[in-house]
């Protein structure tokens, strides 16, 4: 409703299965080889995706890929595979290692790297790698990958005109919501937050095309095409000072997405929590990440680089949170 369909679609949604296809205990933890925890609970979140560990352990991508050189699609099918199918207790990412500044040109090597940029640089890069193949692409259907159609969700921006009640929509694309924490204590209330509307006046006024003048007006964002994956950043660094928020924001293992969405009123959009990364930490330029990761058979570890922990979901859900990840 409201956006323009996709002119092809590049891979089929019902190929993608949101239930894991087998169940296994948690695989391989990864080696830190000097400030790599980032780029290790990062990957063990991503590895722990249903519908992409699922769609790389059946190797349908590189079969097809016709790519030269680097293809992140490649890499994280090889490396999903290596962890899931680990006799090891822990193994190295090299495969991922090697290709670091190809993800992003401004990581350094060595360099403790911000967890959030590092997983969008990733699955942007995974984004590309399903894109490379076609070109010429309308934006519904660069969507149609199966990267954004497990990833990605349409946010809604609508303003209204306070003088002539006009409306004016318009879209966007993402593959995780970055939320600000600074009034919130939960995450519903940050959501809640979020889809608030902001009041447009003053220097932030609204050129309105029927008013054909600047006026007062109100913005409001809504979640409009709900993701398969939500992925949420809690936004706990400051980017100028590096200063970290470090308060305990609560977040619970179901969450019904409908009260955020463009319709809000309908079937509730039910998600389930999979994977919780943790900053522990002062701020942004040290510390350490880990994650918790819900593996295929139902149960909780505490993954922290090579080291995996079986752990009860209690304490997953009582971390200092920095990336959720939920699925539906």
């Amino acid at each position: 409703e409201g956006m323009a369909p996709p002119k092809r679609i590049l891979f089929p949604p019902e190929k993608i299965c949101m239930v894991w296809k087998q169940r296994q205990s948690a695989g391989a933890g990864l080696l830190n080889v000097g400030n790599t925890c980032f780029l290790n609970a990062v990957l063990q979140c991503l590895t722990y995706t249903p519908p992409l560990a699922n769609y790389l352990l059946s190797r349908e991508h590189s079969q097809a890929c016709h790519q030269q050189g680097f293809c992140m699609m490649c890499i994280m099918e090889a490396h999903v595979n290596k962890v899931l199918h680990s006799s090891v207790s822990a193994i190295l990412p090299l495969a991922v290692l090697k290709v670091f500044r190809c993800i992003g040109e401004h990581f350094q090597p060595g360099r403790e790297e911000d967890a959030h940029d590092f997983l969008c640089c990733t699955v942007n890069a995974m984004q590309r790698a399903c894109l490379s193949a076609s070109s010429d692409l309308d934006i519904s259907s660069q969507s149609t990958t199966v990267v954004h159609q497990i990833f990605g969700g349409f946010l809604r921006s609508r303003v209204t005109c306070f003088s002539c009640k006009a409306i004016s929509d318009s879209y966007e694309a993402f593959l995780d919501v970055p939320l600000d924490i600074k009034a919130a204590s939960s995450l519903t209330a940050a959501l809640e937050d979020f889809v608030a509307p902001e009041h447009l006046d003053g220097e932030n006024c609204f050129k309105c095309n029927t008013c054909k003048k600047n006026v007062a007006a109100s913005k409001r964002f809504t979640v409009h095409c709900a993701p398969k994956v939500l992925t949420v950043c809690l936004k706990r660094f400051d980017c100028f000072t590096g200063g970290k928020i470090s308060k305990v924001v609560e977040y619970p293992e179901y969450l019904d997405l409908r009260p955020y969405m463009s319709q809000a009123d309908g079937e509730p959009l039910h998600y389930s929590l999979y994977a919780v990364l943790v900053h522990s930490g002062v701020s942004c330029h040290g510390g350490h990440y880990f994650c918790y990761t819900k593996a295929s058979n139902g149960l909780w570890y505490r993954m922290d680089d090579e080291s995996v922990e079986l752990r009860c979901i209690d304490i997953a859900l009582r971390q200092q949170a920095y990336l959720l990840f939920y699925s539906r």
